[in-house]
Order: structure tokens, then sequence, then C-alpha cells
């Protein structure tokens, strides 16, 4: 159950980085490049979950998982 609720809050974490990214870069820049942008920086942070490859990846994936168990039920 743990583990479904970690994945729930990356997503919404996600969403988060994602609407805030969106208006904060629709106001500089055309809302089609706005909600590219704003995709971009979710999809690092959700994949960054994941890393592949990356060397320091699970160092910051055990920090991440310490938050939400330090938090989360």
């Amino acid at each position: 159950m743990s583990n479904r609720l970690h994945q729930l809050v990356d997503l919404l974490v996600a969403a988060l980085i994602a609407g805030s990214s969106t208006y904060l870069w629709g106001l500089v820049a055309p809302p089609a490049v706005a909600l590219w942008i704003a995709t971009l920086f979710a999809a690092i942070y959700y994949f960054s979950r994941n890393p592949w490859g990356s060397p320091r990846g699970e160092q910051f994936n055990d920090v991440i998982d310490d938050i939400y168990d330090r938090y989360l039920p």
C-alpha cells in the first residue's frame, strides 16, 4: 500500500510542477511553448524517480522516499 501511495504522491507532485510551470511560462511564452516546457519539467521529475543510468539517481530517490515515509502513513 505504501508504494502505491508514494506513486500517487509522485503523480501529484508532477501535476503541481506541470500546473505551476504552465502558468509561469505562460507569462513569458506562447501557450503551446509553455505547455511543452511544463510537460517536460513534470516528466523530468516523474521519470527521475526511476533513473535510467544516473549514478546518483538512487541517492536522490532515497532522500525523497525518506520524506514520504516521514509524512505519509
